[in-house]
């Protein structure tokens, strides 16, 4: 059992019986009359729903170890999708709930840390920076300002705002958390 006051960003603990990983630790100083406290902002792991939860620095948890496998993503079904690990040939199902918009980031041999618990899969990570092309864009405009943006079609058929100077074909870095552009990526020339 674990303090509520070391838990660390990243951990995966079991509360009111259901598995979570915790996004973000707020420490709360006490001040008076108050005591202090600690915010957890949790993510259920299997279903993909948030929460923010308050608790006593002196309320314990039981922390879980997820051990983290790199596996590649092969396909997908009506409920899961599958990896396979590159070492053993071993495939498993991660439920869509678990993985929610970040589906859409896979594709085939598309690289993933998938964490276990026990044999079972539960989650996925993926790269914070994916480099994705852009199939589709409309033009840009030359007299508008610089800091517009206009909606793009990437390969995977995800759609986002790219700035002006984007063009159909250009290869450009998406934040996969935040699902937003982040850079275009330069081709550099020898």
């Amino acid at each position: 059992m674990t303090l509520a006051s070391e838990i660390k960003e990243g951990t995966a603990l079991i509360l009111d019986g259901k598995l979570y990983k915790v996004l973000e630790v707020v420490h709360h100083a006490g001040s008076g009359q108050m005591h202090g406290f600690i915010e957890l902002k949790l993510k259920d792991i299997r279903f993909g729903h948030l929460a923010d939860r308050r608790f006593k620095q002196s309320d314990r948890f039981e922390v879980v170890d997820l051990t983290k496998r790199f596996m590649n993503y092969i396909y997908s079904d009506t409920g899961a999708c599958y990896f396979m690990d590159p070492e053993t040939y071993n495939q498993v199902p991660i439920p869509k709930s678990a993985i929610g918009e970040r589906e859409k980031f896979l594709s085939e041999g598309t690289t993933a840390t998938v964490e276990l618990l026990g044999e079972e899969a539960v989650s996925i990570q993926l790269p914070k920076i994916m480099i994705l092309k852009v199939s589709a864009t409309g033009p840009g405009i030359r007299e508008g300002q610089d800091n517009t943006m206009k909606p793009a079609t990437l390969d995977n058929n995800l759609e986002l705002l790219v700035p002006q100077f984007i063009v159909s074909g250009d290869l450009i870095e998406v934040d996969t958390e935040k699902i937003k552009y982040v850079n275009r990526v330069v081709k550099k020339s020898m």
